[in-house]
């Protein structure tokens, strides 16, 4: 975007405002969420007091804090775009790559690589545990490289990942003092590519099963009164999917959507009906909702999720830069006013 453009939009709030962040998981379309944020640290009014993530917005989450406890928003927008060029890096020779007939036509989608079309149907048949006997993810080593846990735990960013346990299918939600390379990895473990991740002795799969993300925690413990939830995952499709591939593809979208749209059911619920007279109930009743999303991730792919290329990773940056601004420009002087998101609307059709 063209620094003139941008700047015309930009709000001219200047007074502090605590916010807190939601944010989605869903593969290398999480650099789509480095764009929001990226946009939004640039705003020293917006004061981020609490972050939420699972899966890619769990390692965006961490990664921002890391960065912010040693420079502040410009480390942490440091911090980000050296996390997401690590990982583009460690993808360079990777045979999950899009095809000519793709490149050509700029279509994104891995829908046409032979190893992705291999791998995926690999993975309904043959268990992660056979194929990776040695548990490799080199996101650990990007992981361990690129943020600084000690400094997360001092941070005045408060933390919020969640990973799904894998024997009763509920939530742990890892906070400052418990996060470790291997508690962001269990947030973001798909059961199909990796091994389940033990932690103290608990076998964890990818957080989205059970809450993509968690947001309860952002009201319960924080003081912001202000959420900001980034999306990533469609909740709406146009159309019925007939093909094997897109009839999965939506069963995963409505999958790891579906924790999402009970606690916002759940949130809207307390927020109509909770006593504004207690602690407790005046979060529930004072909190406000926003969102920002973007009609483009709805055109891509599921298979995309797994392509890191860093045309395509700066391709999402940007738009996530763009939303973001847009977001701004409707809806920044309303933060610290009043909801932007009417998630009330969740509950039509379920209260009768």
């Amino acid at each position: 975007m063209p620094a003139e453009a941008e700047t015309s939009t930009r709000t001219t709030r200047t007074e502090p405002l605590l916010v807190d962040l939601a944010l989605q998981g869903g593969g290398s379309h999480g650099a789509y969420t480095w764009g929001v944020l990226d946009r939004l640290l640039e705003e020293p009014w917006l004061q981020i007091e609490g972050i939420s993530g699972t899966s890619a917005g769990a390692m965006n989450a961490a990664v921002l804090a890391s960065g912010h406890a040693r420079d502040g928003a410009a480390g942490a927008r440091e911090a980000l775009e050296r996390f997401w060029r690590r990982v583009s890096d460690a993808a360079r020779f990777s045979p999950l790559r899009r095809g000519p007939v793709d490149i050509l036509l700029g279509r994104w989608t891995l829908d046409h690589s032979p190893v992705f079309v291999a791998l995926d149907m690999m993975a309904r048949v043959v268990s992660p545990y056979d194929l990776n006997p040695g548990r490799v993810n080199p996101l650990r080593t990007i992981l361990a490289d690129t943020i600084d846990f000690d400094a997360l735990r001092r941070s005045r960013i408060k933390l919020f990942v969640t990973a799904t346990r894998v024997s009763n299918g509920q939530a742990r939600v890892f906070r400052n003092a418990d996060l470790t390379p291997d508690a962001l990895l269990a947030s973001a473990c798909l059961p199909t590519l990796f091994q389940a991740v033990e932690i103290d002795g608990e076998a964890y799969w990818d957080g989205g099963y059970a809450g993509n993300p968690t947001i309860t925690p952002l009201i319960r413990e924080t003081d912001s009164i202000d959420t900001i939830l980034v999306q990533v995952n469609p909740v709406e499709r146009a159309g019925t999917p007939r093909s094997a591939r897109d009839i999965i593809n939506r069963v995963n979208e409505i999958a790891f959507n579906s924790p999402l749209i009970k606690e916002l059911r759940m949130m809207a619920l307390l927020h109509k009906v909770a006593d504004a007279g207690s602690e407790e109930g005046r979060r529930w009743a004072h909190m406000r909702l926003h969102r920002v999303h973007s009609a483009k991730l709805v055109t891509l792919g599921a298979s995309s999720k797994l392509n890191a290329e860093w045309s395509f990773i700066t391709m999402l940056r940007d738009e996530g830069r763009r939303a973001a601004d847009e977001f701004l420009a409707q809806h920044g002087a309303q933060l610290g006013d009043a909801s932007t998101f009417n998630f009330e609307a969740l509950l039509e059709g379920v209260l009768q």
